[in-house]
């Protein structure tokens, strides 16, 4: 974990120290992912409002999910759920609700992030931060077209072997749909048993699963290409890597990011405070400038670098083939667990 926040060693401790945290006064509870917020923005958060805050942060929705049901419910107070996250939180009654006049910059969401089929009305969330995921490929070892998501599942030689892929269940099958044509959330016995072999060929292809450091192992070269967030993409890009970010004319994942309020948040109103300091424009902004990903507040991007507005990871082409990750309902997602859990053995 970076941004001057410790790892917990083991889930025990951490819920006995962050729950001793929230009982402190003034201050809110925020389990977020990693390298994610401007830790200068949260200062500046603290200095306006008299607010600290404790922050912990995991790797996937999966995990998210995974620590909220394991009994973290009551130790924090927001979460960054992905889209669908949101929606699954919200099923399983893990969600706190609020009124949009509890926020008096709700209206600074923009028209197209409010409606959102994950949270019609932004009953639990406010919109974050919102993207794709695809893949970047280092072009010092491959100058081949990169254009679609075969380089992934039936790579080139020079990538086999070389490739990482992100530990993140939904995503990486939602992919392996994309390219086969199969749509998502299949309860076709034929269109799953292809998934599942699909994965399981590729599979030797892929050199590791990783969230946590996709960033930097792009940079270094230790892998050859990856699977990746757009904004990672473009921080290894800046940061040395001559790598490409593609945008597969057979589909991509478009995705956003939403704080949510917890249920039983220990600090709704600090919760509440911080949920409306991150929808001021100037603020959200700082978050893309760090993050390299783009808001859904109006007026954000008068605030952002002329450097963002110009990167080629955040500008899909006209008629790309991007898709929301959808939610499965159980009886299937539990065939999609299985396969997941089949392919990381």
């Amino acid at each position: 974990m970076k941004q001057k926040i410790k790892k917990s060693v083991a889930a025990a401790a951490l819920v006995c120290v962050v729950t001793s945290a929230a009982k402190a006064e003034e201050q809110v509870v925020l389990y977020h992912w990693f390298e994610y917020i401007p830790q200068e923005l949260l200062e500046k958060f603290t200095s306006e409002s008299g607010i600290e805050v404790v922050m912990d942060t995991y790797d996937s929705n999966e995990a998210l999910l995974a620590s909220l049901k394991a009994g973290a419910i009551g130790t924090y107070d927001l979460a960054v759920p992905g889209d669908y996250m949101v929606e699954i939180l919200a099923n399983q009654g893990l969600l706190g609700e609020f009124k949009p006049d509890e926020l008096k910059n709700f209206e600074n969401i923009a028209d197209q992030w409010l409606n959102v089929d994950f949270d019609p009305g932004r009953q639990y969330s406010i919109p974050y931060q919102w993207g794709t995921t695809s893949f970047s490929v280092n072009r010092d070892v491959y100058q081949g077209e990169i254009d679609q998501l075969s380089v992934l599942f039936n790579p080139p030689e020079e990538l086999s072997g070389k490739i990482n892929m992100l530990d993140a269940q939904n995503d990486v099958l939602a992919l392996a749909s994309l390219y086969l044509n199969i749509p998502q959330c299949t309860n076709d016995r034929e269109q799953l048993k292809a998934i599942n072999g699909l994965v399981q060929e590729a599979k030797q292809h892929w050199v590791s699963f990783n969230s946590d450091t996709t960033k930097d192992i792009l940079v270094s070269g230790d892998v050859a290409a990856s699977m990746i967030w757009n904004g990672f993409g473009a921080r290894a890009r800046v940061e040395g890597a001559n790598i490409e970010y593609a945008f597969p004319t057979d589909g991509y994942i478009v995705w956003m990011d939403n704080v949510v309020l917890l249920k039983d948040a220990p600090n709704r109103e600090n919760a509440l405070k911080f949920m409306d300091f991150l929808l001021v424009p100037e603020n959200i902004a700082a978050v893309s400038d760090y993050a390299r990903y783009e808001s859904g507040i109006t007026g954000a991007k008068e605030h952002v670098s002329d450097e963002l507005r110009e990167m080629p990871e955040l500008n899909a082409p006209t008629g790309g083939k991007g898709h929301f990750v959808e939610v499965c309902d159980a009886e299937t997602q539990a065939v999609y667990d299985q396969i997941w859990t089949n392919l990381r053995k």
